[in-house]
């Protein structure tokens, strides 16, 4: 038994922090330290809050780093300076690293790959290993377990969802006399991943053909709200943008046929409950974020227009830069590729789902 303190520091996506989830389930399980704290950016907190076994969640903003930056990192190495026994940090950055470092003498992180940027993290760390971007994400956040000798397991955990958020999304669907249904997100946390309005309106319009309710979810941030305003006034449209918590989303995804739209947080919420996804792929990377299914332990590696494995499909543009991994066409933050993926590709393919699937 490890009788100590833990630190898992995620200066990332959310998408990062949400599948560190196996990572600490792991931790919990076979070291049963006494504490496990997050230290996190603020924009990812409410997906933190979603971990179980989390006492403490450290934030840092991005967003106010200009102006007060200096003072954000006094504050927070005085609150994790040599109080941790142990810290684990999954991202290569500097800051990071030195905030694993400062929070721990046993210190594990991941570092470049590039000895020139990372030989001197290596020097001073206890454990290290390269992060590798041709490998999914959920494989990289496990690599700490490796250093530690931990026998590792590759299934992405289920999040867990309170009986009350369940009991308020189920009390909404009964409202609204609605029983099976698919999950349609159309947004995502940046505006180069994010399918055209014109062809997310075509594809909603035939999707609306199933005479299977569609619900759109999302939040109330300004790309969220943003899409609202321009959805179809559609038979078998419902639109739940803004009107779920992030545990009720959970109870809402659990209990979907399963999930079409972007390469965001909800698909891989999708992939934890091990649903049937339709996922729309830009400039991303799929080897490091493909959905991830459990079934058959592995992701997509390939780029190719359409492929699926298990319960998962992925639709991308058929051009020789896809994926190409920027923030859009030479970073400016609109992705040209997305506009070349048919709706009605989209819609065949789920079409031919829902007519063979038994549920």
């Amino acid at each position: 038994m490890f009788d100590g303190n833990i630190l898992v520091i995620i200066q990332r996506s959310n998408g990062d922090v949400f599948l560190s989830r196996s990572l600490i389930e792991q931790l919990h399980k076979s070291l049963k330290p006494k504490s496990i704290d997050l230290l996190v950016n603020d924009d990812t907190l409410s997906t933190a809050k979603l971990i179980p076994h989390i006492g403490q969640i450290y934030t840092f903003s991005y967003l106010k780093k200009k102006n007060t930056q200096w003072t954000q990192e006094r504050a927070l190495i005085k609150k994790i300076f040599r109080k941790y026994d142990l810290s684990i940090n999954l991202t290569a950055s500097d800051r990071s690293v030195l905030y694993s470092l400062m929070a721990s003498k046993n210190a594990i992180s991941a570092v470049e790959k590039n000895s020139k940027k990372s030989w001197w993290k290596k020097l001073l760390l206890k454990g290290s290993y390269s992060f590798d971007s041709s490998k999914h994400i959920l494989l990289n956040n496990l690599e700490p377990l490796r250093c530690m000798g931990i026998a590792l397991s590759k299934i992405q955990v289920a999040p867990t969802i309170s009986k009350i958020a369940n009991e308020n999304i189920q009390s909404k669907l009964k409202d609204l006399t609605v029983d099976k249904f698919l999950i349609f997100h159309p947004s995502a946390q940046y505006h180069y991943k994010i399918y055209p309005k014109a062809l997310r309106n075509d594809l909603l319009k035939l999707l609306n053909q199933l005479k299977l309710p569609i619900i759109i979810t999302g939040s109330q941030n300004l790309i969220d709200l943003e899409i609202k305003k321009t959805l179809p006034k559609l038979d078998n449209i419902f639109d739940f943008i803004g009107q779920t918590s992030m545990e009720e989303y959970l109870a809402l995804s659990k209990l979907s046929l399963g999930y079409v739209g972007m390469d965001t947080l909800n698909m891989h919420i999708a992939s934890a409950q091990n649903k049937p996804i339709f996922a729309i792929f830009g400039p991303t990377v799929l080897k490091t974020w493909a959905p991830w299914s459990n079934d058959l332990q592995l992701s997509a590696i390939n780029d190719i227009p359409l492929q699926t494995y298990g319960k998962i499909t992925i639709f991308q543009a058929d051009m020789k830069c896809v994926a190409c991994g920027q923030a859009g066409c030479n970073g400016e933050g609109k992705s040209l590729c997305l506009d070349q993926i048919s709706p009605k590709l989209i819609f065949n393919e789920i079409n031919n789902w829902y007519q063979n699937a038994e549920f």
